[in-house]
């Protein structure tokens, strides 16, 4: 199977995040662990959807065997996966407003695992809550809105993924240990901004990758 990117004007989201609408979700098992991350060496199964991945960066729209792909974070990650023979829409919900995200955090309940680390894999699936405020009510109440693949981990403990945040695919980072530091003294960025800022946001709403995290999933057993 062969993703062909085809580059075209897509209109940007009047929100930086994910357009799939969240719904309610399980959490994972087990306290956050923010001493989190480190990286193991990649399976070639991993390294494999992880090229996939790599190639995407730029892509504007996605066809996988000629058929159009939704252009949103869960249709980018559900068209990485597709080439290598998984379907993460395919899990059995029964839920009929289940969507593209909430679609695959219940694939990988089912044929994977959901973990905050500290070890993550290349080809990991990360998920975040409240990247939007898609019920419109100023609150923070919006559970599974964005997902990403993870690319690499940094020997500081930067996750480094790729997704569709804004009007195309890039490369994203995200450190748990200083979840709410942008830059470094030095100009490294350590989380990126995902969230876009609102006058009417309450204090304690989060922007950055860090602070929006929920969870990662690991899919690939090899």
């Amino acid at each position: 199977m062969r993703l062909l990117f085809i580059l075209a004007m897509v209109a940007i989201v009047t929100l930086v995040g994910c357009t799939t609408s969240p719904s309610q979700r399980v959490p994972p098992p087990g306290p956050a662990l923010r001493s989190c991350c480190r990286s193991v060496e990649a399976t070639p199964s991993r390294t494999a959807v992880v090229r996939t991945a790599t190639r995407l960066v730029g892509a504007r729209t996605i066809e996988s065997k000629g058929r159009r792909i939704a252009y949103d974070c869960a249709g980018v990650t559900r068209a990485i996966y597709l080439e290598h023979g998984i379907d993460l829409y395919e899990s059995g919900s029964a839920d009929p407003k289940a969507n593209g995200v909430r679609l695959i955090y219940a694939h990988v309940r089912q044929h994977g695992r959901l973990h905050q680390g500290p070890v993550v894999h290349p080809g990991d699936l990360v998920f975040f809550d409240n990247t939007w405020d898609f019920n419109g009510d100023g609150q923070l109440n919006d559970p599974l809105t964005h997902v990403g693949v993870v690319e690499r981990v940094e020997r500081d403990g930067t996750v480094v993924f790729i997704s569709r945040v804004a009007d195309a695919v890039e490369r994203y980072r995200m450190n748990l240990a200083l979840p709410h530091v942008h830059k470094t003294a030095d100009g490294r960025v350590l989380n990126d901004y995902m969230r876009r800022k609102q006058p009417t946001d309450p204090e304690e709403m989060g922007h950055l990758t860090g602070e929006l995290f929920a969870f990662f999933g690991t899919r690939l057993r090899s």
